[in-house]
């Protein structure tokens, strides 16, 4: 086995193709899939958009004409939550202005149909590289006593490690992304479960009661999560003098 084919087996990258041609997106998958990456396949634009926000892949590879939502539907939706996983999109218009538009909305690449199998793969693999790179420079953020470092999605309070589940990382990151900021509750809903999550304002509620528990700490902490009645929830953070730090 070469070095390469060594290396593309112990990856755990996980892609979502969306794609309406049943060939081609069979064949996709199975050819993903030998090169050792864990595929999803959608064939319609509304499964698509579902397993978008809900599995959370390190890459998509997005067909433009598909049943029900577009692929620049998505696209675009992706980008309105600012989720920047990277998309590949995939077309059978090779013009020009279908390019721009798709690359203005915030596509990584664009390849036209009929492409070339070896080209696709070498693509989708300069993509994920290229990401893992921008992860691992993502900032650590602070927040009093809070240090959330994203790229290895862990979080300290006062030194010590604590753990959290997906979503109270999640939301733990949105609130202090912007201290002082007061996130609705349908905010929090959208940005951390996805666009057409079922859950109620109760079920953030619930998240925030147990990660409100898994950050307490018998040390004085300055950060803290506070309600803002009938609105959301926002991080505070006390100075030394008992003043807030908006």
């Amino acid at each position: 086995m070469s070095k390469d084919a060594a290396n593309s087996k112990s990856r755990k990258d996980t892609i979502l193709v969306v794609e309406d041609d049943r060939a081609l997106r069979n064949g996709l998958a199975m050819n993903l899939e030998l090169h050792g990456y864990h595929v999803l396949t959608a064939s319609d634009g509304e499964k698509g958009m579902q397993l978008a926000f809900d599995a959370r892949p390190e890459l998509i590879v997005l067909d433009i004409m598909l049943p029900g939502w577009t692929g620049l539907d998505i696209l675009e939706e992706l980008r309105k939550r600012n989720e920047n996983v990277p998309v590949l999109i995939l077309s059978a218009r090779n013009t020009t202005a279908d390019k721009v538009t798709g690359l203005d909305l915030g596509a990584d690449d664009y390849m036209a149909k009929p492409f070339d199998l070896p080209e696709l793969i070498a693509r989708i693999e300069v993509m994920l590289r290229r990401q893992r790179s921008e992860e691992r420079d993502r900032p650590v953020l602070s927040a009093g006593e809070l240090t959330i470092d994203q790229a290895a999605r862990t979080v300290e309070v006062c030194g010590a490690n604590t753990s959290l589940s997906a979503k109270e990382f999640d939301i733990l990151c949105l609130l202090a992304e912007s201290p002082g900021k007061v996130f609705s509750r349908e905010t929090i809903l959208e940005r951390v479960w996805g666009w057409d999550y079922d859950g109620t304002a109760r079920t953030v509620d619930n998240f925030v009661a147990s990660l409100r528990k898994k950050l307490e700490t018998d040390r004085p902490v300055r950060a803290r999560i506070c309600t803002v009645p009938r609105v959301g929830y926002k991080i505070e953070v006390q100075l030394r003098d008992g003043a807030s730090e908006d």
